[in-house]
Order: structure tokens, then sequence, then C-alpha cells
């Protein structure tokens, strides 16, 4: 009975996710035939024995990124979804607002760190700055589009009701932007991990870019691969649950 329950999901791991086996496999097998040192390519189990014998220093990392990355999406989908309603407001903070947003998200993230660890410290708050930074712009864009695209005869109604234009941002201008603020948040989960692994990496403070860093410095390759693995689980999973948060907001909106 209990080999029958399981074959299902067996099957179902195998269909969905034969491409990533396949690529483990053939992974482990190219490392297999030419004999390759550790320290220059371990294999997919190696770097599974040492995720399963050291996972208190994944999970303390994994910890540290997590937060900064959670908090920094938080702040950077505010910073944009306020800038979007600004503009909106205003005409003349759309002029504004609009090229130089561009402009600032153009400027690569690697360029960026530098100039601000010099403002904020060599710390968690940098890699948090950098999180905002990368977050802020998809939601300022989809916000912005959204803003401006309520349902068809829709804002001529509240303006012959007399609705002020804080009742038509509330009532009318916000709930339809909410569908292009969930596409916004399903983009910026992912990216958000992985900003926040950059910018540990470049600067060496903690978390799980300071772990990828410092291992592979040392030689530790194992674990400089179990850190890239788990940053990609890490991904994919917001990805996919932000996912979920964007179909229930598009079946409640739409």
């Amino acid at each position: 009975m209990e080999t029958t329950a399981r074959r299902p999901l067996l099957l179902r791991l195998v269909e969905d996710y034969w491409g990533i086996i396949l690529l483990l496999v053939a992974w482990e097998l190219w490392v297999i035939a030419n004999s390759f040192n550790p320290i220059v390519m371990p294999t997919p189990t190696a770097v599974l024995g040492d995720l399963v014998s050291h996972p208190d220093v994944y999970l303390r990392n994994v910890g540290i990124t997590l937060a900064v990355a959670a908090f920094g999406l938080v702040m950077g989908m505010v910073v944009g979804t306020g800038l979007a309603v600004a503009a909106w407001f205003s005409p003349v903070a759309a002029g504004l607002l609009n090229p130089l947003t561009v402009l600032f998200s153009s400027v690569p993230v690697v360029a960026l760190i530098p100039v601000i660890a010099r403002l904020l410290g060599y710390d968690t708050s940098t890699v948090l700055a950098i999180v905002v930074i990368i977050t802020f712009f998809p939601s300022f864009v989809f916000a912005s589009s959204g803003l401006r695209a309520p349902p068809p005869g829709a804002e001529d109604l509240f303006r012959v009701l007399g609705a002020s234009r804080l009742d038509v941002l509330l009532r009318l201008a916000l709930p339809a932007a909410m569908p292009n603020l969930a596409i916004a948040f399903k983009l910026a989960a992912a990216h958000a991990i992985l900003a926040a692994m950059v910018a540990e990496f470049l600067m060496g403070t903690s978390g799980l870019g300071y772990l990828f860093a410092k291992t592979k410095s040392d030689f530790q390759t194992e674990q400089a691969f179990g850190a890239s693995a788990v940053a990609t689980v890490i991904s994919a999973t917001a990805f996919l649950l932000a996912g979920l948060v964007e179909r229930r907001v598009r079946d409640r909106y739409t």
C-alpha cells in the first residue's frame, strides 16, 4: 500500500522535472568521466551531501537573506506604488518621475553597490537598499499602467457623480491597478532574493551571497554550489508562491 501510494507522486515529479533530473544525471556522469577534482567541479551528490551535513550553516544564512529580501520587497513595492500614485495625481510629477525612474533603473546594480555602501555603510542596510532599488521599478511601471486603465467609461461616471480625485483613486484607479500590481509582485519576488544575494556577495557581510563568496575563496566548492542551489530553489519557490497570489488577485479584481 505504501509503495502504491508513493508511486503517483514519484511519477508526477519525474514528469514535471525530468529536464532537471536529466541535467543533474549528466552533470554527475560528466564529472565522474573526467575525474575532476572536487575543488574544480563537485558532483551533485557531493553538493547534496554537504547540504545534509551542514544544515545549520545554510539555514542561518537563508534566514538572513530571506528577511532582507522580504522586507526590501515590501518596501520596494510601497515606494514604486507611491511614486506611481504621485505620477497619476500630477502631470508635472509624471513628467519628472518617469524619466528619472527609467534612468535610475538602467544603472547596473553592480555599479550602485559601492556608491550606496559609501552612504549607508558596509552592512545590511546597503543590501536592503539594493533590494528596494531592484524591486521598486516593476511596481512603478505596472502600477502606473494599471492606474491609467480603469474600465471604459468608469472614470467619466465618477466625474458625473461628483467624486473627488481621491475618491477616484481609492474606489476606481487602485482596484483597477491591483492585477498589474500582482504581476509586479510576481516578477519582483524572485529578483529580490537574487538582488540580496548579489549585494551580499559583493560586500561580504552575511547571508547566502556571503556564504558563496567565502566558500568559493576557501575552495569549499561543494558548499559554494550548495549556496547557489539553495538560492535557486528559494527564488523559484518565491516566484511560484507569488504566482498563486497573482491568480487570487486576478480572480478578485477582474
